[in-house]
């Protein structure tokens, strides 16, 4: 009997939504949710228009690159994406690493990379990180963003807002700085020509635009709901008004002639649609881009589903880690083919999509043609734009990564933590975003082995009258001279395996009236094949000391492996199901449990619960 087509429908919608997300949504589209995409996307596109060109300058490529990297990859987005509300694009962070990838590389006779070279080698970049993140995503890969901890991020996070602050002073005061970290662009500030000096009008508008921008986020909100503004219109208001400084700059570049005054402005911007094409190799050292576009892919994921499980948990959706780094991943290489750079999620963006109530990914795809229309219509004033309002408005959206009180709030919960934060910090802005990044990851890793390999254990006794077991060094419990209950706090794997018998072995020894070791293993998720062959060393090393070796409290998965092995069968003791359970049949006090346990309430099957 052939089953209806109502459930025939549903499944293949069901089975087409696990590759293209869109189509899990798009059956329940309604004129509703069109209206809160349109509206979220006009008011995210007067936002990414003056970013998208800014953030192009920061990684060193012309202004209209900015706005490829944000039509086709939007679009992308919105059909593979499972975020309602992540505004993808150009952002700050992977702008300076794009910047610095590119710095590193030389042309096929060594000298530097002309513009042209630099435009191909930042498509071939985007190209290859989406290749990256699509091949993650089909190998389900999403879960090894967890290896990178968050102080890591923290300290590379601060550190680049720095290194994009330091980088826009040039372009705020006039002067010609390079460099991608601090060092360099100190070393570049030195080298100036003689005569070289602040261009003062461009200081003197860089600034005002900076002052008020600042003022804008920090005070116009406020003020425009003491006018009467209700406050999600007044904050919508307030993240249009780096658009409203565009406009501003480019009338008085226009109406004063500034750039025959020697200010900088962003030129002549090609209008149109970019074209579709595959980015040629344009450098001897290409190969080299492998590790700046993993580091690009890495950090702009994490940036991405971080921001994405944000806002998607304040609408109680979920967010799927593989098939984002899919949706990431095509969206790059879209930006790779139409003439655009790497692309991630935007904080900022975001978050306006959210609050402007964006229904659905769609809204991405709206946006995309506001880029498009801007790019047709608006390239001739956009010439006009002086280049010191663009570093202003970076400045100001950048600001908001530098997070000074996180290293004290780090230090202070955990030293190691706060010290992985403080060389990711260092490093970046003395060696760079990339040496910054995989510096502060070895150090996390090894901070990682370091506590895993030498794992928390206690020695843990009966809280009296009870089946509760604690540390004989924190609280009043009974013990027994014959019988020692160790507690391993950690998984038992190659790195911390030695360290196990060592622990064992020295406790055997400080107790010589010692018979039964009972090993609690209620933290002990993982028993490898390392730790398998200790347990088995320890167990006959006590068995030739007349020790009998017990575990307790094992966990299903650890146990199932274990019966695979020959240990429970040589094992010298036995395997209790509590901790309790092994108390009561190897104490001297044992057989007075029940009696107590029944004279003060205690179940003596809960352990076993």
């Amino acid at each position: 009997m052939s089953e209806p087509p109502e459930l025939t429908n549903a499944r293949s919608r069901g089975a087409l939504a696990r590759w293209l997300p869109l189509a899990g949504w798009l059956a329940q589209y309604d004129r509703q949710s069109l209206g809160r995409d349109l509206l979220a996307a006009v008011i995210v596109s007067v936002m990414l228009v003056p970013q998208a060109l800014a953030y192009a300058l920061l990684a060193g490529l012309p202004a209209q690159v900015g706005l490829y990297a944000s039509m086709l990859p939007l679009v992308l987005y919105a059909l593979f994406g499972t975020s309602s509300t992540l505004a993808v694009g150009p952002v700050a962070i992977i702008s300076l690493m794009t910047a610095s990838a590119i710095a590193g590389m030389s042309g096929a006779d060594g000298a530097a990379l002309s513009t042209p070279e630099m435009l191909a080698a930042a498509l071939l970049l985007a190209l290859i990180s989406g290749a990256m993140l699509v091949a993650m995503g089909l190998l389900r890969l999403g879960a090894l963003v967890n290896f990178i901890s968050h102080p890591v991020i923290s300290g590379f996070m601060t550190a680049s807002g720095v290194l994009i602050i330091a980088s826009q002073l040039g372009p705020m005061s006039g002067l010609r700085l390079s460099g991608g970290n601090l060092l360099e662009m100190g070393e570049s500030w030195l080298s100036l020509p003689q005569g070289a000096g602040v261009h003062w009008p461009t200081l003197a508008l860089g600034l005002g635009c900076w002052a008020a921008l600042t003022l804008a986020r920090r005070h116009l909100k406020q003020g425009l709901m003491a006018l009467g503004m209700r406050e999600s219109a007044a904050g919508m208001l307030c993240k249009t008004t780096p658009i409203l400084a565009v406009i501003l700059s480019s009338l008085l570049a226009w109406g004063l002639r500034l750039g025959e005054q020697g200010m900088a402005l962003v030129g002549s911007v090609p209008g149109g649609l970019p074209t579709l094409s595959l980015p040629s190799l344009v450098s001897n050292d290409w190969s080299g881009l492998l590790v700046s576009a993993l580091l690009i892919s890495v950090v702009g994921f994490v940036e991405s589903l971080a921001l994405a499980q944000t806002l998607a948990a304040r609408r109680r959706q979920r967010i799927d880690p593989d098939k984002e780094l899919i949706a990431l991943g095509l969206s790059n290489m879209g930006a790779g083919v139409s003439g655009g750079m790497p692309i991630s999620g935007g904080l900022s963006r975001s978050v306006v999509n959210f609050d402007a109530g964006a229904a659905t990914p769609l809204a991405g795809a709206f946006t995309a043609i506001g880029i498009l229309l801007a790019s047709l219509w608006l390239t001739d004033w956009l010439a006009w734009l002086p280049r010191a309002t663009l570093a202003a408005i970076i400045i100001v959206a950048t600001s908001s990564l530098i997070d000074l009180a996180a290293i004290r709030r780090t230090f202070r919960y955990s030293k190691g933590d706060g010290a992985a934060l403080m060389i990711t910090l260092i490093i970046t802005l003395v060696q760079g975003v990339e040496s910054g990044i995989i510096v502060g990851i070895l150090v996390s890793l090894g901070l990682y082995l370091k506590r895993t390999s030498q794992p928390h254990s206690a020695l843990v006794g009966r809280v009296p009258g009870s089946e509760h077991f604690r540390n004989v060094e924190r609280h009043e419990v009974e013990t027994d001279p014959e019988l020692a209950i160790l507690r391993i706090d950690e998984s038992l794997y190659f790195a911390n395996a030695r360290y196990l018998e060592d622990t064992v072995l020295a406790l055997v020894a400080q107790q010589p009236s010692l018979r039964h070791l009972v090993l609690a293993c209620q933290a002990v998720n993982l028993i490898d094949a390392s730790a398998l062959e200790s347990l088995e060393v320890i167990n006959e090393r006590l068995t030739a000391a007349g020790v009998s070796l017990h575990l307790s409290e094992v966990k299903g998965p650890v146990m199932d492996r274990l019966k695979r092995s020959e240990l429970p069968v040589n094992l010298g003791g036995e395997i209790y199901l509590s901790t309790f359970d092994a108390w009561q049949a190897l104490s001297i006090h044992g057989s007075h449990c029940g009696q107590c346990c029944a004279r003060d309430g205690v179940s003596q099957t809960a352990a076993a619960g």
